[in-house]
């Protein structure tokens, strides 16, 4: 009604991983999933459908994170990936380059690398070549000037 966010990214939380928890190895998940505990590996969202990603302040992830919807409030060391929205919270520490679609940066967030806006990152970019003209040859005389 006054102009609230809409993504097409799932905002329902399905699955949490508890502050106490560390997991070693890749995640790999659907819909919506909140970290509070200490991931060691990447954790990257399926990307045939739309998914929601949290970090809250007590996580930490050692690893790369792809997600349609990140919202960062806690430690990520290693690139993201945002296909549609990246929120880094005013305590989000991000050590790695970041591709987002859109950005929201709250005072206080911090990240080490670059930042890149990719249109669309799920998928690689349409390469077209430019169309050639059909090769045409010109008949010129000779360099002494005579004619044949």
């Amino acid at each position: 009604m006054f102009g609230g966010k809409k993504t097409s990214s799932n905002s329902t939380i399905d699955s949490l991983i508890g502050a106490s928890a560390r997991i070693e190895g890749n995640l790999k998940f659907q819909g919506g999933l909140r970290i509070d505990g200490h991931i060691v590996g990447n954790v990257i969202a399926d990307e045939s459908q739309p998914s929601m990603l949290i970090i809250s302040e007590q996580a930490r992830i050692d690893g790369e994170v792809h997600a349609t919807h990140l919202v960062v409030n806690g430690l990520i060391n290693g690139p993201v990936y945002a296909r549609e929205l990246l929120e880094l919270q005013p305590k989000a520490r991000v050590v790695g380059n970041v591709q987002y679609t859109a950005l929201e940066m709250h005072h206080g967030a911090i990240v080490q690398g670059t930042l890149s806006h990719a249109e669309d990152i799920s998928r690689p970019p349409n390469l077209k070549l430019a169309a050639s003209a059909p090769e045409t040859t010109a008949k010129t005389g000779s360099a002494s000037g005579k004619g044949n």
